[in-house]
């Protein structure tokens, strides 16, 4: 699996968990919580496992500083577009979206940061291994 696929993966997580449209779990928690509350805890707590896999992952391939950097570098590319003329804040959609992406590429390069340490250095991470 590519870099793409697992961005790809960070992203619908986090959209489907929230995002500017009504397509949503936090929307759909929030109208159906009292006729449907099983279904949603079951549903949140599928998405709280997706956030544990990817949270783990990422803060044992990057850290907590390397989240902290990609989020930084994501940002710094917004202000440049913006300073540029490229992108406009004035579309609290476009920016809740802007905000899904930036968070999804710090999960995305989290998840693969051990397979592009790997074809960088050559070498591969061993991590709770047996022996």
């Amino acid at each position: 699996m590519g870099f793409l696929a697992r961005w790809a993966a960070a992203f619908g997580l986090l959209t489907v968990t929230f995002n500017p449209t009504e397509w949503n779990y936090v929307a759909w928690a929030r109208a159906n919580m009292g006729a449907q509350m099983p279904l949603a805890l079951l549903l949140g707590l599928l998405l709280l496992v997706g956030y544990i896999i990817y949270l783990r992952a990422t803060l044992r391939s990057i850290g907590g500083i390397g989240m902290a950097l990609v989020l930084a570098i994501t940002g710094a590319l917004v202000w440049v577009l913006h300073d540029y003329g490229l992108l406009s804040f004035d579309n609290p959609t476009l920016n809740t979206w802007l905000a899904l992406v930036a968070l999804s590429l710090v999960l995305g390069i989290g998840l693969s940061w051990s397979h592009v340490r790997r074809r960088l250095s050559g070498q591969a991470d061993m991590d709770d291994v047996d022996e």
